[in-house]
């Protein structure tokens, strides 16, 4: 049976280590913060170059206590782009500020650098670029734009952690960058966790308050600031460890599968195949194509056990979470046309090459069927 993504597999490969980092929790049972969080944070901001990473508890978390530690709040105004999960967009609207959306580049699904300044008010503070499927924003234009106009950068590289631009690794560009562990990232925790890394001491001392209840460092029951409960624990911690050391040999391995489903699908007349631009590294969390017969591919591929996904069924500008926001309907015609069109494919590097051939085979079967269809309604007209 092909899975969409097989965590278990992944276990199986490291079980040893994972079953001893979780058993050392349990000796030691100290389950919340303590050095094994601490460490993580260190091997975070080691491998993404940056001089602090600090462990909240999930991706959404990260993105929320970012905005907070730059004192977003009511009136504000947050560029972001109206094709991902709805976290990006939620946490602008719970700090009480307000998302604009700026449509995207149709070959890398991120948000378009060239429409941002347009969009830019008096109100305007964050330029909220995502990372989207492992893939890194046009960070060159959107840094250049934000020192234009004196704006914050915070990078939602929940879905990119080890991808690369022009050398610099995902999170490590802007002011801030935000990470999520849940369990199908290609850093996945067995449970909810997320960090932010970032240069700036003044923002990682803010956030460790207030991803404490504004707990002071020093004197217990102290509290400096109005706070959440927002902690890594140390469960989590420990196998994130274990993981962080293969996470850039799986980046490597899912880059292969990606390239051979490129190789095996790109004559295929309606598929389109992701696009890597120049000086990017990118990690694939998600292998996404674009058909405009999405449906009846994704429909057929079930039927032949071939599980699919599609990220995202519906761009957030026209969620009726954000119907206040009154966009409409051709706001954003190219978000709009990629959710129609998108279908990503099983990978994993525990995908074995004989499954991965499979897939192909019958995504190929689908198309041929579908020609012969086509040529035979027309040969009856």
């Amino acid at each position: 049976m092909i899975k969409f993504l097989d965590l278990t597999a992944q276990y199986k490969s490291i079980k040893k280590e994972i079953d001893t980092a979780i058993k050392r929790v349990l000796d030691d049972a100290n389950f919340i913060g303590g050095k094994g969080v601490q460490e993580l944070e260190k091997e975070v901001a080691k491998f993404c170059g940056v001089k602090y990473a600090i462990g909240v508890n999930s991706g959404t978390d990260a993105l929320f206590l970012s905005l907070k530690s730059l004192g977003i709040g009511p009136g504000d105004e947050i560029i972001t782009t109206p094709f991902t999960f709805i976290a990006t967009a939620g946490v602008i609207a719970n700090c009480g500020a307000k998302p604009i959306f700026v449509d995207i580049d149709p070959n890398t699904f991120n948000i378009n650098s060239s429409k941002i300044e347009k969009a830019i008010t008096k109100k305007t503070r964050v330029i909220l670029p995502v990372h989207l499927f492992g893939q890194m924003a046009d960070m060159t234009v959107i840094m250049r734009i934000a020192r234009k106009h004196n704006l914050c950068v915070v990078e939602d590289a929940a879905q990119a952690i080890g991808a690369e631009y022009k050398g610099k690794k995902a999170g490590a560009i802007g002011d801030l960058g935000c990470f999520s562990f849940f369990p199908s990232k290609n850093l996945g925790a067995y449970g909810d966790g997320g960090m932010i890394i970032t240069n700036k001491k003044k923002l990682a001392e803010k956030i460790r308050l207030l991803k404490n209840h504004g707990s002071s460092p020093k004197e217990k029951y102290l509290n400096l600031s109005i706070g959440t409960n927002s902690r890594l624990d140390a469960l989590q911690a420990a196998i994130l460890r274990v993981k962080l050391r293969y996470l850039s040999r799986w980046s490597e391995e899912r880059a292969e599968r990606a390239s051979y489903y490129s190789k095996k699908l790109k004559r295929v007349e309606d598929i389109i195949t992701p696009l890597t631009e120049s000086k990017r590294n990118h990690i694939f969390h998600q292998y996404t194509i674009r058909t405009k017969s999405r449906d009846k591919l994704r429909k057929y591929l079930e039927e032949k056990g071939i599980p699919t996904m599609i990220y995202y069924p519906l761009s957030l500008h026209l969620q009726p979470a954000f119907k206040y926001l009154n966009y409409k309907e051709g706001n954003f015609p190219e978000a709009e046309r990629v959710a129609k069109e998108v279908l990503s494919l099983p990978i994993y590097p525990e995908l074995r090459k004989k499954r991965q051939n499979f897939i192909i085979k019958k995504i190929i079967d689908f198309y041929k069927k579908e020609k012969k269809n086509f040529n035979s309604k027309r040969g009856k007209t």
